[in-house]
């Protein structure tokens, strides 16, 4: 598929707004490799929070469901005052009736539909930006039915629906599958962010031509490597998060007692390292789950360790994440976007994994050997390990330079296939816009 380079206005849908900084930084790359390339195009973006998205990356937003995001994945609609509406239900005791609920929710999903539609038609592109959407966390008329749904109101409306580098898994649910192959098979390009989530898909009914490419948070622009020289106090980031006991393709029982079990060795691995005088910074890519756990990190650190914790200082956006992430010398983080931030910044980097696509990037970084089961690690073989990636820092450092180079080379690769200047001249058709073209160019007819 190739979209022509001077189309009007182009739609990015991605589900952000909860507080994640991986996924706005996947956001923050793809607006600006498509406005190199697009030159004075308008770019909206659909999320689950508009105000928040819109304040952070300066473009128009609209909502992909009728409820709304606030930072920490609460719902809007949950701190909002009662409309009159509620209140009556209230009054009347029907609010939490389910049969008023149901259709009450119908109706606002359907009204939202509508809206959307009647947007979408005045795009020329819909592109679905990554990041690990294909998912049945919160259920299967969540992001399932979300992706379902965009790309049917994309298939209606003759804009062409590009899933551009997009994660999978897990998908276990008969519907969540059912409902992740017909938006995939609705589109008109698909690309995923690794090999899993492409034999995922294909395991689930998707038999179309699809790519592989890098995570689209690569092709991020960040500062050069501005490494220090080695410090007497070499300083270590941690970035521990909750046990995300809806992604675990096996449910675990007991998510609270699991989580204080990983706090307490998470506390353990710090200690050994403050034993040979490594500073400590505790920082975290999500802004509404993270904190909580890394104050439940100091309080162990203090309680069980007797060790006054770092000066623990939050971040609001991206640009303080990586900030604070360029004065960090190695890092050890749970999350996948953790993981690629250190890599843009050429840290040596371990992961304690809470999901496949984590092993599978420290895999495919050629990192896999510090890289741990977030469940099951043990402090101090994982402390042992930490001292080889020590010893190897500078091997590591080259070695991850070369390896985001060639990944962001391949996003350019793509990017400017799909935005060939080849159909600059066709931009004002209209039949450029309709599906059957827009399939025959993905397919080479």
């Amino acid at each position: 598929m190739t979209i022509p380079a001077k189309i009007a206005r182009i739609a990015i849908l991605h589900h952000v707004g909860g507080g994640n900084l991986g996924d706005e930084a996947i956001i923050e790359a793809v607006i600006r490799n498509v406005r190199r390339r697009c030159k004075g195009a308008e770019i909206a973006v659909f999320s689950m929070n508009p105000d928040d998205t819109a304040r952070r990356h300066g473009v128009s937003a609209f909502p992909i469901r009728w409820y709304e995001w606030v930072v920490g994945y609460g719902t809007r609609k949950d701190t909002a005052p009662a409309t009159a509406t509620e209140q009556l239900l209230q009054s009347l005791h029907l609010n939490r009736n389910p049969v008023v609920r149901l259709a009450r929710a119908g109706f606002h999903e359907l009204r939202l539909l509508a809206r959307s539609y009647r947007r979408l038609k005045t795009f020329d592109v819909l592109i679905v930006s990554g990041g690990g959407q294909l998912t049945e966390r919160g259920g299967s008329w969540s992001f399932p039915y979300s992706l379902f749904a965009w790309a049917h109101l994309a298939k209606a409306s003759r804009t062409p629906c590009v899933f551009l580098n997009i994660g999978a898994g897990p998908l276990t649910r008969p519907l969540s599958r059912f409902f992740a192959r017909r938006a995939l098979v609705a589109a008109d390009y698909v690309s995923f962010r690794d090999s899993r989530s492409q034999s995922l898909a294909a395991s689930i009914g998707f038999a179309r031509p699809s790519f592989v490419f890098p995570d689209n948070a690569f092709g991020l622009d960040v500062p050069g490597n501005q490494s220090a020289a080695i410090r007497q106090s070499p300083v270590v980031g941690i970035a521990p998060m909750p046990f995300p006991i809806a992604d675990q393709l096996n449910p675990q029982p007991g998510p609270q007692d699991i989580q204080k079990c990983f706090i307490a060795k998470v506390a353990a691995f710090a200690w050994l390292l403050t034993e040979q005088s490594y500073s400590l910074q505790f920082f975290g890519t999500d802004i509404g789950a993270d904190p909580p756990e890394i104050g439940s990190l100091c309080s162990v650190l203090q309680s069980q360790h007797q060790l006054l914790p770092p000066e623990y200082r939050p971040v609001n956006s991206l640009d303080e994440l990586i900030t604070r992430m360029m004065s960090m010398d190695f890092v050890v983080t749970c999350r996948f976007h953790g993981v690629v931030l250190a890599a843009l910044l050429e840290k040596p980097v371990m992961a304690l994994s809470h999901h496949p696509k984590v092993t599978e990037l420290m895999r495919t970084l050629g990192l896999h050997q510090y890289c741990r089961e977030m469940r099951s690690f043990d402090p101090e073989e994982f402390y042992t390990t930490f001292l080889s990636l020590v010893r190897n820092a500078e091997d590591i450092r080259e070695h991850l330079a070369e390896k985001v180079l060639a990944f962001r080379t391949q996003l350019t690769e793509q990017y400017d296939m799909l935005f060939s200047q080849e159909l600059q001249s066709r931009a004002a058709q209209r039949a450029i816009r309709r599906r059957r073209s827009f399939r025959a160019i993905a397919l080479g007819v």
